[in-house]
């Protein structure tokens, strides 16, 4: 199925509700879930996200360990993607970002030095 892009601008507030853990692929061997484009281990944030007078906690899965994030932070979360999946007469959506960061990270080397860093 097609993934659908989320527009996180559209959301009040986005915060850790549960840390960044590593996927496991099997449960038997311990063996971790890697991302086939890069190798880099998944990892999964819980987040909640608020619009309005509603919040909802889901999962996201990103490519390599999410760095400096910690439960009840808030985050951003860059190229956030939805897609719907169903195997074996189960079935739900499954999330899926190209970055998840605290929303305080310090500005990239380009933008500081031009001198509009924090």
């Amino acid at each position: 199925m097609a993934s659908l892009p989320i527009d996180t601008a559209k959301f009040s507030g986005m915060i850790c509700a549960v840390p960044p853990a590593p996927r496991v692929a099997n449960r038997e061997t311990g063996q971790l879930r890697v991302d086939r484009e890069t190798g880099k281990t998944m990892y999964q944030v819980g987040v909640c996200l608020m619009a309005g007078a509603t919040a909802d906690v889901i999962n996201v899965s990103v490519a390599g360990e999410p760095t400096g994030i910690q439960l009840g932070m808030p985050v951003q979360i860059r190229d956030l993607v939805a897609t719907p999946w169903e195997n074996d007469g189960r079935h739900g959506v499954a999330f899926r970002a190209a970055e998840i960061k605290p929303l305080s990270a310090p500005a990239s080397s380009s933008t500081a030095s031009k001198g509009t860093g924090q």
